[in-house]
């Protein structure tokens, strides 16, 4: 089984339904049931914090608790903790120049400790390979 960590634009097209959005690789990791799909507890919360800022928009009817059940009842993706272990490896991650958002940081963090493999439509994650990332773009 291989084991995926999902990064929040990732979620975002899942919830909204726009497979559009995926190129056939990843397309076709999500679709295989042999593979298990996981975001990170730290993208649940940039996902609630995007759609209070207003750069997430719903469907009418829906609400953000709405979006978190489908995660994880409609499209079976589990949320795994960011611990200790995982802030040790952020402390060490070095930053490449100009990408100082800390959610990605985090998030890269978590899949490089927990050796998932990082599942982005962020160009800028493919350089951190060289820290043990293991990384699939997602080329819109």
């Amino acid at each position: 089984m291989n084991r995926f960590l999902l990064d929040t634009n990732i979620l975002v097209f899942l919830v909204r339904g726009d497979m559009d959005e995926f190129s056939s690789e990843v397309r076709e990791i999500i679709e295989d049931f042999n593979n298990c799909l996981e975001t990170s507890s730290v993208s649940l919360i940039e996902l609630i914090q995007l759609y209070r800022i207003g750069k997430i928009k719903l469907r009418k009817g829906q609400s953000i608790e709405h979006i978190l059940d489908i995660l994880k009842n409609s499209v079976g993706i589990y949320t795994s903790g960011f611990t200790e272990k995982q802030a040790y490896v952020l402390s060490n991650l070095e930053a490449i120049e100009g990408h100082n958002d800390p959610f990605d940081h985090a998030i890269i963090s978590h899949a490089i400790a927990d050796r998932y493999t990082l599942i982005s439509s962020d160009s800028k994650f493919r350089h951190y390979k060289n820290q043990k990332l293991n990384f699939v773009f997602n080329k819109r």
